[in-house]
């Protein structure tokens, strides 16, 4: 079974995925970002022998996911405009 599409319902299908694909973006940096930071800084405690890197890591890494949420939030809210 073949579906025809105008032109305009695949712009508007395509514009749907990358709305999607945004809020993916979103659910995905912070948890992403402490996970990174917190492998990081596990491996530079026990490169270093220190016990605060892991900390260290996993509150840079919730900062860096912070930072994806707002840049990604701003970029789709400007292309609504």
């Amino acid at each position: 079974m073949v579906f025809a599409m105008a032109d305009g319902e695949k712009k508007n299908a395509l514009g749907e995925l990358v709305k999607a694909e945004s809020m993916i973006q979103l659910a995905i940096a912070l948890p992403a970002g402490c996970v990174i930071g917190w492998l990081i800084g596990a491996w530079l405690d026990r490169h270093f022998h220190q016990n605060w890197m892991g900390i260290a890591g996993i509150v840079l890494g919730a900062i860096g996911g912070f930072l994806q949420i707002f840049m990604t939030a701003s970029r789709y809210l400007k292309r609504d405009k």
